[in-house]
């Protein structure tokens, strides 16, 4: 049992569900802000520089500066980020996108007090650290997760979600080739969650759409594979002679990791059958 199923089992509990909506309702806030009290904005950055003098809120409120100016293909992108978020959160189970998005959140902020300390101090991070490379991690797991699923992009282009993902990757290994240290300890912790999580680990290969159809289809060729010919439910069946372990103690079964399937072979046939391709 991997870690994250174990936190999970014990802390599954206290998940919020959803969460893809509130993330665009701080958004919005914060778009709101920047037309009524732009100025206020100079008081939410993540500052760690202010935060070690008292101003202790900003560890939080940063989250409410959005990740781009406002205009029209802005609010499109929100929706196309609420609708990436909550299939994420479908797919992995709202712990598991919890875990995702605050691992995000929380290396971002060890990502800003780290800079600040190799700088020496005494240096203002500016808008440094925003929620801009939050949202690309979001988009980018959902990329890992559903790379052949067909998107409109801006409503008009039909394209690969892949494609997006490795033009999105390109991208960013040019700011970290170009960029200087702080731009790299940026985008390094920023994007942390999403290395940790499909990088680091295999556990969250099963969630992606080609194992859940393996998964089925093994499911489909067991249950099967349990029916033999008169209606008898049975554990085994040879996919060649359709004998079972009704036909003899001595037989033994085994499923062929070279078929394009799940096919189950008594010893006789394990060897000598022909591959399904």
């Amino acid at each position: 049992m991997d870690l994250l199923t174990r936190l999970e089992r014990k802390f599954g509990r206290y998940a919020i569900p959803n969460l893809s909506l509130y993330i665009v309702v701080t958004y919005a806030a914060g778009y709101l802000l920047m037309l009524t009290s732009s100025r206020l904005l100079g008081y939410l950055t993540l500052e760690p520089y202010y935060i070690l003098r008292g101003q202790v809120w900003r560890l939080v409120s940063w989250l409410l500066i959005p990740p781009d100016s406002l205009s029209i293909f802005t609010i499109i992108t929100l929706f196309f980020y609420y609708s990436v978020g909550n299939t994420l959160e479908r797919t992995w189970g709202t712990f598991r996108y919890n875990v995702y998005i605050f691992t995000g959140i929380l290396m971002t902020i060890v990502g800003s007090f780290l800079l600040y300390f190799l700088y020496g101090g005494n240096v203002l991070m500016g808008n440094a650290f925003s929620t801009y490379y939050i949202s690309m991690s979001i988009f980018l797991a959902f990329a890992a997760t559903y790379p052949n699923m067909q998107v409109l992009l801006y409503g008009i282009i039909p394209l690969k979600v892949k494609w997006m993902g490795y033009l999105e990757g390109i991208l960013v290994l040019i700011q970290l080739i170009r960029g200087g240290w702080a731009i790299r300890v940026v985008i390094i912790c920023s994007l942390l969650n999403f290395i940790v999580f499909f990088f680091s680990s295999g556990s969250m290969r099963r969630f992606r759409p080609k194992e859940i159809r393996r998964k089925q289809k093994f499911q489909k060729a067991v249950h099967q594979s349990q029916v033999n010919r008169n209606g008898t439910v049975t554990k085994h069946k040879c996919a060649i002679c359709g004998r079972t372990e009704r036909d003899g103690e001595h037989l033994e079964f085994r499923f062929c990791s070279k078929c394009n399937g799940n096919y189950e072979y008594c010893q006789d046939h394990l060897f000598t059958h022909t591959h399904v391709k």
